[in-house]
């Protein structure tokens, strides 16, 4: 496999389509597809599909097409969920209960450690047998749990401090929910998942689709 860093942002993020894609075919029982096929499923030209798996060895047989449990795994390998990382959410409230009890994540090797909240009153508590936690002990809990994922589902002045704190405390990388831009070591990796960002996108679709 070539250098990801050789791979364009767009190619990346097509392959977790991909992955989703061919697991609903695997659960289907289709053991192999051809790119006009998944292109048809996938609304991306067989064209873009043969590129886009070519950055990472090709896969496929002229006259087979792909084996779906084979380029599934490959997939999988790529996209590092072939071993498990271990993650904590920070924010009890309403979007990190939700991620807590978004059970897939685990079937993708994304194990939740433990939640954490300032909110005293929920000391002890768990949510889908995953304990709440008090910031003051984030720190020690990343290192002790080798905690390489850190989810911040909390205020956007908040999310500054504790994304500093994390990672001082050695995380991996940052699913940052909060609305603003986190400025971390470069080692540091963020995605940034800005909610009303996509809301507004969908709405200038909607506009422009209307005119």
């Amino acid at each position: 496999m070539e250098d990801n860093k050789k791979i364009s942002s767009a190619v990346i993020r097509r392959l977790p389509r991909y992955y989703r894609y061919l697991g609903e075919l695997i659960e289907s029982g289709v053991q192999r597809i051809s790119s006009k096929e998944l292109s048809a499923k996938m609304k991306v030209t067989a064209s873009q599909i043969r590129q886009d798996l070519n950055n990472f060895g090709g896969f496929g047989q002229q006259g087979y097409g792909y084996n779906v449990k084979y380029l599934y795994d490959e997939i999988g390998k790529i996209l590092g969920i072939d071993t498990s990382h271990n993650m904590v959410i920070v924010g009890a409230g309403n979007l990190g209960r939700a991620i807590c009890n978004y059970q897939d994540f685990e079937k993708r090797g994304f194990i939740i450690k433990g939640v954490f909240d300032n909110n005293d009153t929920l000391a002890g508590e768990n949510i889908r047998g995953i304990q709440i936690h008090m910031m003051s002990e984030l720190a020690d809990f990343i290192k002790k749990e080798n905690v390489e994922i850190v989810a911040l589902t909390i205020p956007k002045q908040a999310a500054k401090e504790i994304g500093k704190v994390v990672a001082d405390a050695g995380v991996k990388a940052i699913w940052n929910f909060a609305h603003t831009d986190l400025n971390l070591p470069d080692d540091v990796i963020v995605e940034n998942v800005h909610l009303s960002e996509s809301l507004m996108r969908l709405s200038y679709a909607i506009a422009n689709r209307e005119s």
